[in-house]
C-alpha cells in the first residue's frame, strides 16, 4: 500500500502529526496496534500548566487541534499564577479522559485523507539513506516517502511494579518489540529514559469532606475562544502527604523498582515520584497533592504528584496514610515505565532524521515528557513530512517565535540526559510568548504553512486592530489632567475602572480583547525591554566562536567553561543558552570576540 505519510502511533503526537499531514493534502496512514487507544491519557487527564498551555495555545495558532479537543471534553478549567504576571499565568484544563479520547479518534476519522491501519511496525524501509515505508509484523509493507514516529514510551517498554515487571508500553499495552533494532541499525543512537504514573482510586472511598476544593474559572476559560459546555461540571481537590507517609517511604525504599536498582533509565526531574519527593526535599514534612477526576461519568480519581513505582500492597498502605484517603480503595495500582527514545541531537529543527532522509520523530521518543511537547513536536514533523513528501522546503518556529521554538531548539541543539519537560524558566523570551497572544504571534505563520484559512487569519488581524486601537485611545485621551494609559498602570486598577472614566470603546471589545489591552498597557515598558533583549540576543547568534579557545579564558566560570567545552557551539547566540552558561560568562565571551576585532584591523592596518 502507497501513502505520502505514514505515522507511527496515535497518541497526542500521532493525532497532531497526521491530522496536519492530511489537511495539506497529503494521504496519510496511522498505524498502531489498537485503534480504540487513539487520543489515550495514561496519566492525568488533563491539557495545560506552566510552560505548557503556552504551547497548546500556539499549537491553536498554527493549526493544530489540542486545544480543540481539550475544550470540547473539558470538565474543570482553571488559570494557575493568576495573581502573577502575564509571562507566566497559564491555562489548565482538566479534561474528561475517556471523552478526550472519543473526541479524536472521532476527529482522526473524520478528516479525508487518514487511513486508520491496526498493526505492529517492525522495522524501517530505506533505500540510499532515504525512508521507503515500514514494514509490519504480519508482513504487510506500506510504503511512503516520509514516516513519523510517534511511538511515546513503547520501544522496548517494560513496566514496573515494584521489583516485578513486564514488557508493556503501558499498562495492559504490548511494547514495540523490534522497533529499536531496526533505529540502531540506520545509525542512531538509542537513550534509555523511565517515568511514572499514579494510582487512581475509587472516588466512593475517598472523604472529599477532608479535602481542600479547588474552583474552576468564572467565566470559564478555554484555549480556544470557546469553553466546552461541561467545563465547570466537576471540581478538583487537594490533600497532602503527612509524616506517616513519608516515614512509610523511606523504610521501604528498597522495594521501589528506581532506588531498588532495577531501573536504569533515568526519570523525569520535575515530573518526580513520591519517592523522589521524599529522598530529594528530606527537609519537607509535607508535600500537595492533587486530586482530579478521569470524567464526570467515571468511577475514578486521580492522585497527581503521587507517582510511584512501589509494589501494590506498599501503595495500599501509603494511600492510606492522605488526609481524606484512609479507606481508600486503590482501582488502578501506579506503575513506572522503562522506554527506549532516539537522541534528539540527531535530528534537525524540522524534526527530520540526520541520519535516514524522510523519517521524522515527535514526542516521548525524543526524550520529551508531557502531552503538550509531544503534540507540539508531532505538529511541526507532520508538517514537514507532509512538505518532504510534496518536495516543498522543510520549516520549523525559530526560538525567537515562541515555546515551541524554544522546545525544539533546546531538544536538537543540546540533547537531554533526562526527560525534557517544558517550563516557563526555559523560555528567556516569556514575556513575549505569552498565551494571550499567539494568535497574534503564530497565526500568520499557520497561514504560510497551509494550516490556517484566510478568514481565520482575517479574524486575528481585526482583533488585533481593535486591541491596538484601543491602546492608543487610552494613550491619547485624559481625565482629570492625567492620561488613561497612566491610570490604567496603577496598582489595581483594572481596564474596566479606567472605562467606567472616560466612556466605553466604539470598538467593543470582548472580555479577551480587554485583558489583551491591560498587558499591553500595564507591561509597555517590559515588554520593549524584552523586545530589545530579544533583538541582542539574535545579534549574538550571527556572533562566531569558531577558533575561540575557552580553556584559557580565565574570567569563566567553572560551570560555564565546563558547558562550553563539552559542547563546543558554533555562535554566541548558542553558548549564552547552555545550561550552566551565566551572564558573566557571555561577557566574558564578548570581551574576548572584540579583543579579536580590534587585534585583526590593528594587524589589517
Amino acid at each position: 500500500m502507497n501513502f505520502d505519510v505514514i505515522v507511527v502511533g496515535g497518541g497526542h503526537a500521532g493525532i497532531e502529526a497526521a491530522h496536519a499531514a492530511a489537511k495539506l493534502g497529503c494521504s496519510v496512514a496511522m498505524v498502531l496496534p489498537n485503534a480504540d487507544k487513539i487520543g489515550l491519557m495514561p496519566c492525568n487527564p488533563a491539557i495545560g500548566g506552566p510552560g505548557k498551555s503556552q504551547i497548546v495555545y500556539e499549537l491553536h495558532a498554527l493549526g493544530g487541534v489540542m486545544g480543540q479537543l481539550a475544550d470540547e471534553t473539558a470538565i474543570h478549567a482553571r488559570t494557575l499564577n493568576a495573581s502573577k504576571g502575564p509571562a507566566v499565568q497559564s491555562l489548565r484544563v482538566q479534561n474528561e479522559r475517556d471523552g478526550y479520547a472519543s473526541a479524536a479518534r472521532a476527529l482522526i476519522e473524520s478528516t479525508p485523507g487518514i487511513a486508520i491501519i491496526q498493526g505492529e511496525v517492525a522495522s524501517l524501509l530505506d533505500m540510499e539513506k532515504s525512508v521507503t515505508g515500514v514494514s509490519l509484523t504480519d508482513g504487510r509493507n506500506l510504503l511512503a516517502p516520509s514516516v513519523v514516529l510517534c511511538t511515546g514510551t513503547f520501544l522496548a517498554g517494560v513496566v514496573w511494579y515494584g521489583k516485578q515487571q513486564r514488557e508493556a508500553g503501558r499498562q495492559g499495552e504490548a511494547p514495540a518489540r523490534h522497533l529499536s533494532e531496526s533505529l540502531r541499525a540506520t545509525g542512531h543512537k538509542l537513550l534509555r529514559f523511565k517515568t511514572g504514573t499514579p494510582p487512581r482510586i475509587r472516588s466512593d472511598s475517598v472523604d472529599f469532606s477532608l479535602l481542600e476544593t479547588v474552583p474552576a474559572d468564572d467565566p470559564p476559560s478555554s484555549f480556544t475562544g470557546k469553553p466546552g459546555k461541561r467545563v465547570t461540571n466537576s471540581p478538583t481537590w487537594l490533600t497532602h502527604t503527612t509524616p506517616t507517609t513519608h516515614q512509610l517511604i523511606e523504610e521501604n525504599l528498597e522495594h521501589s523498582a528506581m532506588y531498588g536498582g532495577e531501573i536504569d533509565g533515568q526519570g523525569p526531574r520535575y515530573c518526580p515520584s513520591i519517592e523522589d519527593k521524599i529522598v530529594r526535599f528530606s527537609d519537607k514534612d509535607r508535600h500537595l497533592l492533587f486530586v482530579e477526576p478521569d470524567g464526570i461519568e467515571t468511577s475514578e480519581v486521580y492522585l497527581q504528584g503521587f507517582s510511584s513505582s512501589m509494589p501494590p500492597f506498599l501503595q495500599d498502605d501509603m494511600i492510606r496514610t492522605l488526609p481524606g484517603f484512609e479507606k481508600a480503595v486503590i482501582q488502578r495500582y501506579a506503575y513506572a515505565v522503562e522506554y527506549d527514545s532516539v537522541d534528539p541531537t540527531q535530528l534537525s529543527k524540522t524534526l527530520m532524521s540526520k541520519r535516514l532522509n524522510g523519517l521524522f520523530s515527535a514526542g516521548q521518543i525524543n526524550g520529551t515528557s508531557g502531552y503538550e511537547e509531544a503534540a507540539a513536536q508531532g505538529f511541526i514533523a507532520g508538517v514537514n513530512a507532509a512538505r518532504n513528501a510534496m518536495g516543498d522546503e522543510l520549516v520549523t518556529v525559530a526560538r525567537h517565535r515562541g515555546y515551541i521554538g524554544v522546545l525544539v531548539d533546546d531538544l536538537v541543539q543540546w540533547g537531554i540526559d533526562e526527560p525534557y519537560r517544558m517550563l516557563t524558566s526555559r523560555n528567556e523570551y516569556r514575556l513575549l510568548h505569552r498565551q494571550d497572544n499567539a494568535l497574534e504571534r503564530l497565526s500568520p505563520i499557520g497561514h504560510a504553512w497551509g494550516l490556517v484559512s484566510d478568514e481565520q487569519l482575517q479574524s486575528v488581524l481585526s482583533v488585533e486592530a481593535r486591541v491596538q486601537q484601543e491602546v492608543e485611545r487610552l494613550k491619547s485621551t485624559h481625565h482629570e489632567g492625567k492620561l488613561a494609559s497612566k491610570l490604567l498602570c496603577r496598582p489595581k486598577m483594572s481596564y474596566k475602572d479606567v472605562e467606567g472614566l472616560i466612556g466605553v470603546s466604539d470598538a467593543a471589545l470582548t472580555p479577551s480583547e480587554m485583558k489583551k489591552v491591560e498587558i499591553l498597557v500595564k507591561y509597555e515598558a517590559y515588554i520593549k525591554r524584552s523586545q530589545k533583549e530579544l533583538e541582542t540576543r539574535r545579534s549574538y547568534d550571527k556572533m562566531s566562536l569558531k577558533g575561540l579557545d575557552y580553556s584559557k579564558l580565565q574570567s569563566l566560570s567553572f560551570e560555564g567553561k565546563e558547558a562550553l567545552l563539552n559542547f563546543q557551539p558554533e555562535t554566541l547566540g548558542a553558548a549564552q543558552r547552555l545550561r550552566g552558561v551565566r551572564d558573566s560568562d557571555v561577557t566574558a565571551i564578548l570581551v574576548q570576540l572584540k579583543a579579536k576585532i580590534v587585534s585583526r584591523e590593528t594587524f589589517a592596518s
